[in-house]
């Protein structure tokens, strides 16, 4: 009998750690940025087709405010949190260049988008990625809503900034955390988004939309 209860717990503490491993990797483990994953990433077809939509709106919007016309941040929150819905978008090419993982607000009044100060939801509309700073979370860029749905994001210090609750891949269909209206990716993402919006010498177009 003890030996059945010891082989019993042995195998629960495996199993905890194989989970343990798994969790691990989809935190920590940033996916290879390939080839054949850019591949897969532009095989979407009808992905492609509603980005490259945005693509070709936010192309004329970005020539005419003087943004980065060859590039800008997409961000589909008709996607599951748990699947890569922020997309780093070429302008020039009609082509995705990488995607990630993105929360989204934790609306107080039970809402899925808002723009109130307080509210804590996301707020859809076009963003202009502004200067980086030093926030509480570590680096961040400030973000200044262009539309009538998002013209309080400053006020709500709605910012472009990572946290370690951000799987570093696709945990579908489980969902991610939450923010307070913030779009918050992986430590490993804002940097590659970082290498972007620093060498760019116009603003960068961040959009959220559904």
């Amino acid at each position: 009998m003890k030996r059945i209860v010891v082989r019993s717990i042995a195998f629960l503490l495996l199993l905890l750690l194989i989970a343990g491993g798994w969790y691990y990797y989809k935190m920590k483990s940033p996916p290879a940025n390939t080839p054949g994953r850019l591949a897969a990433l532009n095989s979407d077809a009808g992905l492609l087709v509603k980005l490259s939509s945005r693509a070709r709106q936010a192309r004329q919007f970005a020539a005419l405010k003087k943004y980065n016309t060859t590039v800008c941040f997409l961000i589909d929150m008709s996607i599951p949190s748990g699947s890569n819905r922020i997309f780093v978008y070429n302008l020039v090419k009609d082509s995705l260049l990488d995607a990630g993982l993105v929360t989204e607000g934790s609306c107080s009044k039970g809402n899925r988008f808002g723009n109130e100060v307080g509210c804590g939801c996301t707020s859809l509309g076009k963003y202009k990625i502004g200067s980086a700073y030093q926030g509480k979370f570590g680096l961040a860029y400030k973000l200044h809503g262009l539309d009538q749905t998002n013209s309080n994001a400053f006020k709500r210090f709605v910012v472009l900034h990572s946290h370690d609750c951000v799987p570093a891949s696709e945990v579908d269909p489980y969902p991610i955390c939450r923010s307070e209206g913030c779009p918050t990716v992986a430590p490993y993402f804002l940097q590659k988004l970082a290498a972007t919006i620093d060498g760019s010498s116009r603003p960068v177009l961040l959009w959220i939309f559904e």
